[in-house]
């Protein structure tokens, strides 16, 4: 009930395993990407914008752009002006972050499934993996495989039973998470189809959460390309998981005159 099958497993290596090989060590970069922008000059950014390497960008006082490369994302905040790429030194930081996020599991565990205490115990964790459908929240989910699909919750301190419910035909299936159980399989008595919408409910909660699945390939060569892909699907909840796990440090504005 708690593994993973060998054919979800090969597929999270294999993005792993291309995301990694697509973060330069160090050469020329690939493109940059806006992934998020506010502020007075917001308009001229819309998530998915590309813009060259080494660009030179002047910001507004209010105006925060966030951007994504093959090393990771940064945040400028205006006023200022800022150069668009990153120092060759930062890679290794989101390359270990990324591995985890891709790989699968990150979170250490218990043979029942229970998520072991430690120094953030207590504090509701954000997913693990980048595939995982987050049950808390409503959000359109990007799954590299759509036969192997790998629901998590953040809160583990009661057993709940969800009910999962197709929106378009109206046919359901009951999900278990014992106590102390942060992932479980989507049941094989509710087909998903891409596109498909699906409604998870459960005792308690006053809204059920609304899930909607986007079939994509996890083998996007690159951060920029697997961000793209996450912006052009409005799979949002992912695209921001992916913007934390491999943010570096914001650069400040380069000085005046």
């Amino acid at each position: 009930m708690y593994s993973i099958s060998k054919l979800h497993l090969k597929s999270m290596k294999s993005a792993m395993a291309l995301a990694l090989l697509a973060i330069p060590a160090g050469g020329a970069l690939a493109e940059t990407i806006v992934v998020r922008a506010g502020g007075p000059s917001a308009g001229s950014f819309p998530p998915g914008k590309k813009i060259a390497d080494s660009s030179v960008l002047t910001l507004k006082a209010g105006d925060m752009l966030t951007i994504l490369d093959g090393r990771g994302t940064r945040t400028l905040r205006g006023p200022g002006t800022f150069n668009t790429s990153a120092t060759a030194g930062t890679a290794s930081d989101t390359r270990t972050g990324l591995a985890s996020l891709l790989g699968p599991q990150r979170v250490r565990t218990a043979r029942t499934g229970a998520v072991r205490g430690g120094a953030d115990e207590g504090k509701l964790p954000r997913s693990p993996n980048l595939w995982y459908v987050d049950v808390s929240q409503s959000s359109t989910v990007c799954i590299p495989d759509i036969a192997n699909i790998q629901l998590w919750r953040p809160d583990l301190t009661e057993a709940i039973t969800l009910t999962a419910r197709d929106e378009k035909s109206g046919q359901s299936a009951k999900i278990p998470f014992d106590k102390g159980q942060f992932r479980t399989s989507w049941p094989t008595a509710l087909p998903v189809s891409d596109g498909g919408a699906y409604q998870l409910s459960w005792p308690g909660e006053a809204k059920p959460v609304e899930i909607t699945f986007s079939v994509m390939n996890a083998n996007s060569e690159g951060l920029e390309s697997m961000a793209s892909m996450l912006i052009t699907r409005g799979c949002d909840a992912q695209l921001n998981l992916l913007v934390e796990t491999v943010a570096l440090p914001d650069p400040q504005p380069a000085p005046e005159g």
